[in-house]
Order: structure tokens, then C-alpha cells, then sequence
């Protein structure tokens, strides 16, 4: 009878952590590529504005995401969307 428990108590276990929500990608734009701001100038600009980007990158959701710090010396992860330059999400840290 406990084997029976067991086994049952592992099924809903597995059974949970396969119903667990997965991280959600953060959705920037679905415009294609060739209408998006070049790399290398969008990081200048960001400069320019005041932020040291540590980390640049193209994520899943087609954005821009920078890791690094404001003016200020705060730390932020920050998503812009590649076509306008617009923060879709930030995080400080």
C-alpha cells in the first residue's frame, strides 16, 4: 500500500511541475529585422544618453536588451524595442 502512495505522490508531483507557467518572453516588435535600428548605433545612443551597457543583446521576444547602468549608477536590465527605441521593460536591480 505504501508503494502505491509513493507512486501516486510522484505522478502528481511530475504532473505539477509540468503545469508550472514558464518564464514569459518579453514581446518587443514581429516587424522584420530590416526595419529595426542598427545595433552598433543604438548602443552609441544609449551612451550618449548616459547609460554603460555591460551586456547588449537580441532576446527571444525581438528586442534590444541591455544590462548595465543609468547615470545615476543604478543598475538596470532594460528591453527596448529595435524599431522605435522605446522601453518595453526595465528592471532595476
Amino acid at each position: 500500500m505504501n508503494i502505491l502512495k509513493l507512486a501516486l505522490t510522484a505522478a502528481a508531483v511530475a504532473t505539477l511541475a509540468a503545469c508550472s507557467t514558464a518564464e514569459e518572453v518579453t514581446q518587443c516588435t514581429s516587424a522584420p529585422m530590416s526595419e529595426w535600428q542598427d545595433q552598433a548605433q543604438f548602443q552609441q545612443k544609449l551612451v550618449s544618453e548616459g547609460y554603460a551597457i555591460n551586456e547588449f543583446k537580441v532576446t527571444e521576444g525581438n528586442c534590444y536588451e541591455i544590462y548595465g547602468t543609468e547615470a545615476d549608477g543604478t543598475k538596470v536590465e532594460i528591453y527596448f524595442n529595435p524599431v522605435n527605441g522605446e522601453v518595453v521593460k526595465r528592471e532595476a536591480h
